[in-house]
């Protein structure tokens, strides 16, 4: 390939925080290989707080055009500010978030997510001041279940440093990976590109003054969820499961994983997800089809507490594909979500 027709697979790649220009027009290409193997972006500041976003894009491009194992370098044009302790992040904007809560699951399929959004929003319902960030890189689904997809978050300069600022909806502030790239795009990037990108979407992102801020974390205990717990002042987590043997295997596996002594984070309480099923014709009817009590004995024998049990009922499903989460309702799911918001509101004073 050319050089110019690789500078066409780059223009596909865009700024979100500039207007949707591409980085060929912004300049932040800075050189291309003769072979297009490697290609360099260039930053006027060190820490670009989309930079990890553009650097896994223009990698993405280039597969699509058909470079083998591209590589993506960058370098600065002017000198950056000092870091501050030697980190290459730091918790500057959570300084008046009080409580970091993660949001974990030994497996994915689980509801997660679902629990996740709507916790947020019922928090919100309780008048808490909430935020929630969506660290689930290879499977974003807050703008979708939150119907803010299509919407991107613009960039502003806060005490010299450019940060995120975060969407709000539903009295909760949101931030998301999936706001940068377009629907159906897959992120093609390695674990430290991955861990990089999630630290900017908490760490540099204005959240301003919050009670509560969840962190929707990736499904198992891999490198990305070390990464995080290292990096990120969490306070500690709720872990989400269904009553099916399977899942509950892998809830004991998260954990062990929080209680590992290199990371050393509480567990505030198990949620048991798809408790039972009630039908919509007859909400007093309760059918046990993954289980039961599941996660009741799971809670006894980790030693932790059973925080909420959410029943699996269709509108959960709808409400969460119409972008309106069921927490948001009056119905007994709702319900469900606000007695689950209330316990750890207590439990964390």
């Amino acid at each position: 390939m050319t050089q110019n027709e690789i500078l066409d697979l780059l223009r596909s790649v865009r700024h979100p925080a500039k207007g949707d220009r591409d980085i060929v027009d912004l300049g932040i290409v800075h050189s291309v290989s003769e072979d297009g193997s490697t290609v360099t972006l260039a930053f006027p500041k060190r820490r670009d707080p989309l930079a990890e976003y553009l650097i896994g894009a223009t990698r993405a491009a280039l597969i699509r055009g058909g470079i083998k194992d591209p590589k993506v370098e960058t370098v600065v044009l002017e000198e950056a500010a000092p870091k501050k302790k030697g980190a290459e992040f730091d918790t500057e904007c959570l300084r008046n978030v009080r409580h970091v809560i993660g949001v974990a699951s030994g497996k994915g399929g689980v509801g997660k997510s679902t629990v996740a959004v709507n916790l947020a929003c019922a928090l919100a319902r309780l008048g808490y001041r909430v935020g929630l960030a969506d660290a689930d890189v290879y499977g974003p689904s807050v703008p979708l279940m939150t119907g803010t997809e299509g919407e991107q978050p613009m960039a502003e300069e806060v005490d010299g440093r450019e940060l995120i600022v975060p969407l709000e909806k539903y009295g909760v502030k949101w931030m998301s990976i999936g706001y940068f790239a377009d629907r159906g795009q897959a992120l093609i990037w390695r674990g430290p590109m991955a861990c990089n990108a999630l630290k900017q979407m908490i760490l540099q992102v204005k959240w301003g003054t919050l009670d509560f801020l969840l962190v929707d974390m990736p499904p198992g205990t891999g490198d990305i969820h070390i990464s995080l717990l290292q990096e990120v002042p969490m306070e500690g987590a709720l872990l989400v499961t269904t009553p099916q043997e399977v899942a509950l295997s892998d809830v004991e596996k998260g954990a062990n994983m929080f209680r590992n002594k290199s990371i050393n984070r509480p567990i505030f309480g198990l949620v048991e997800n798809m408790a039972w099923f009630t039908p919509e014709e007859h909400p007093d009817e309760k059918y046990f089809i993954f289980g039961r009590d599941g996660g009741a004995r799971m809670a006894e024998e980790l030693g932790i507490e059973l925080l909420g049990r959410i029943p699996l009922v269709q509108s959960i499903r709808e409400s969460g594909d119409a972008g309106e989460p069921a927490a948001l309702g009056t119905r007994p799911d709702s319900q469900a979500f606000l007695d689950l918001a209330g316990r750890l509101a207590a439990k964390l004073g």
